[in-house]
């Protein structure tokens, strides 16, 4: 994780988005493992409102890199404080399909992970 020097505005407002976030709703269906899932646009859903009330924004960075994308999220505050963090992932078909699914299922995550939006079941990671 990186962050700017002083992040107490941002962790106050952060707290004040937490507490209005409802869950992504699990919108998209995946067929390979006949299971539901909260799309990019359920989490953004779940998140943009209470993000904007609270005068923080997010972006996400992406870079290609030889062996699979990385994915730079930045949580911004008003006050110029900031978090940022990167997600790796390896492409499983390194073509532009492989780079656009890798794209958006790590941004999905990171985008979840950062605000803290509750989509998933807890596997108690066993499927990791």
């Amino acid at each position: 994780m990186n962050k700017s020097e002083a992040i107490g505005a941002l962790a106050k407002a952060l707290s004040q988005v937490q507490a209005q976030l409802e869950p992504a709703n699990k919108d998209a269906k995946n067929p390979f493992f006949k299971s539901n899932y909260a799309s990019i646009q359920s989490i953004w859903d779940s998140c943009r409102k209470p993000l904007a009330e609270n005068n923080l924004s997010v972006t996400q960075l992406t870079q290609v890199v030889e062996s699979g994308v990385i994915i730079e999220t930045v949580l911004m505050h008003e006050s110029g404080e900031w978090v940022s963090g990167e997600l790796f992932l390896p492409l499983t078909k390194n073509d532009a399909q492989g780079v656009g699914s890798a794209l958006t299922y790590g941004r999905r995550y990171a985008l979840a992970a950062i605000v803290g939006v509750v989509a998933d079941e807890d596997d108690d990671g066993q499927f990791a």
